[in-house]
């Protein structure tokens, strides 16, 4: 066999996928894995496409069994695990060969790497993937962070293995250092945030309306019919009517509710608030798997308090106030998303590309969603504007937010959960209040620290008359 075009370490389930992936596109990829006996393994499973790939035991074999320059794919655990697979790879690379970092990275991490290949002179890319295991063998959505000169060394390959929408590949650069993986850590705070709204509204089904699974699948099916469809409304359907072989219950009923996460939701939030750009959905998302994972505690809180989430009375929320709650919510969480991005993108000096990132997420990925092509249009008229202020999502926004003011407040009064929901309405109500209750909280600051306050009828930085109290006794 020829020399490979492009290698992958790391067979665990998304490096296989994706290492197939590859081969299924006609290109020839060698394959690496630290134990080496899932090697042969994975050679068995491929099949047919095993001709256009080769199996390497030995770090020194793989690399050169690879075409020059090479381009590795590292698909090894995010962290310290990258640091070392690198430091292995180094010694045995030339100057020109790069590596290409596809996990589920930290973009601190990928800005460092990409500053260290910089000074080294050699190519690195820090590429986000999104579509778990089935997009990585038949399609992902790719977000590519580096300099362009490396994206355009394998955008061939990246563009030839990405998911499509109508022909367009969904895969894109992004811009430089770690601006992939911070796409890619956006587009997954966006994927907790809208997780928790259908979650939320399942549970305003289960525990207010006292439906059993399979009614609420029914009616997540025919929500994905209508403005939410998208991937994960549909797969709510398919999960809520799954049933149990072993005790013919639904599976949802089997399911204990602690929920796990990997961590990019948690840093979504938090690089929100070391920009200043607000991100209440994903933060109330990721408190909610936070306290979904503390069941002891909640356990303990339900036997000192009673359990709070009770029925509705009969007709409070209907169907289409809860369908009008999620698209409200939905929106409003993209717009904060992508609020996220154009304030990393100013202050990283990247130049995010509003539009083609929307564009990117309509195949492939996690979130991907019928709303995301209208997304692509109102960010090519307005790449800086707030989604929720695009007129086309403006006028959704105004025809479905009394139904998630109904379905939060009802919700809450009956004592259920509804966190995101809250968060989308508390958002949206900030951003349409013209004068909030901030002038109490300058007026605080400034009498115990001095930190003075704009006024409403002159420039400059004013003292209230407590300050002169504090100084003359």
């Amino acid at each position: 066999m020829s020399e490979a075009e492009i290698g992958v370490i790391g067979l665990g389930t998304m490096g296989a996928m994706l290492a197939l992936n590859i081969a299924d596109n006609g290109f020839l990829v060698a394959v690496h894995n630290r134990t080496s006996e899932r090697i042969p393994e994975f050679m068995d499973k491929a099949g047919d496409l095993a001709k256009h790939i080769t199996g390497h035991a030995e770090l020194e074999d793989f690399v050169q069994g690879l075409a020059s320059p090479r381009n590795i794919i590292l698909m090894v655990p995010a962290g310290d695990a990258v640091d070392a697979q690198i430091a292995q790879l180094r010694p045995l690379l030339d100057a020109e060969d790069m590596i290409i970092d596809a996990g589920n990275a930290n973009f601190h991490d990928s800005e460092r790497r990409a500053r260290d290949a910089e000074d080294s002179g050699v190519p690195f890319l820090g590429v986000g993937v999104s579509g778990g295991a089935e997009g990585a063998r038949f399609g992902p959505s790719i977000m590519g962070g580096g300099t362009s000169a490396a994206w355009d060394r394998v955008a061939h390959i990246l563009r030839a293995i990405s998911a499509k929408y109508d022909g367009q590949p969904c895969a894109t650069y992004m811009g430089t250092g770690g601006a992939g993986h911070f796409v890619k850590t956006v587009h997954n705070g966006i994927e907790y945030a809208d997780m928790q709204l259908i979650a939320e509204a399942y549970g305003v089904m289960r525990d207010g309306m006292g439906m059993d699974a399979t009614a609420c699948g029914a009616v997540f099916d025919r929500w994905n019919e209508g403005l939410l469809q998208s991937y994960l409304i549909e797969i709510s359907g398919k999960v809520s009517a799954a049933t149990d072989p072993e005790t013919g219950n639904p599976v949802l009923d089997i399911i204990l509710d602690r929920a796990g996460q990997k961590g990019t939701g948690r840093w979504t939030a938090i690089e929100s608030q070391m920009l200043g750009a607000p991100v209440p959905v994903i933060e109330a998302a990721v408190f909610a798997r936070n306290m979904s994972a503390a069941r002891d505690l909640r356990l303990a809180g339900a036997d000192a308090f009673g359990s709070t989430g009770g029925a509705m009375s009969d007709g409070a929320v209907s169907f289409d106030d809860l369908e009008q709650a999620l698209i409200a919510g939905k929106v409003l969480c993209y717009a904060q998303g992508f609020e996220l991005l154009i304030k990393a993108s100013a202050d990283y000096g990247w130049e995010l590309p509003m539009a083609e990132i929307a564009e990117v997420w309509r195949e492939g990925c996690i979130i991907r969603s019928a709303m995301l092509n209208d997304m692509a249009s109102a960010l090519t008229n307005a790449p800086e504007q707030n989604l929720a202020l695009a007129p086309y999502f403006a006028d959704i926004l105004k025809t479905n937010i009394a139904g998630l003011r109904k379905v939060a407040v009802v919700a809450m009064g009956a004592g259920q959960p509804v966190p995101a929901l809250a968060a989308a309405l508390n958002y949206f109500d900030t951003l349409t209040s013209a004068r909030t209750t901030a002038n109490m909280l300058q007026a605080q600051r400034d009498y115990f620290g001095a930190h003075s306050f704009e006024r409403t009828d002159k420039d400059g930085a004013h003292h209230g008359p407590w300050l002169d109290q504090h100084l003359n006794g």
